[in-house]
């Protein structure tokens, strides 16, 4: 998955359960400039521990941010 990619999925289910970026990064435990970083495809690497909060926030499995 590129970095694109996942910021794209990220993008669009934050959006679809109706979350600010500052909301998602309030419930992932990240920050808002993270989330945005995330979203644009700049940061590169994420945890899979991030990921997983980030998931749970999303109340989605973290393999569908795999998608």
């Amino acid at each position: 998955m590129t970095p694109r990619r996942l910021g794209t999925v990220l993008s669009t289910l934050r959006k679809g359960k109706q979350l600010t970026q500052d909301q998602l990064a309030a419930r992932g435990g990240v920050t808002k400039p993270y989330v945005s970083q995330l979203e644009s495809g700049a940061r590169k690497n994420p945890s899979l521990a991030t990921l997983k909060r980030l998931a749970k926030a999303l109340g989605v499995p973290v393999a569908e941010l795999m998608k």
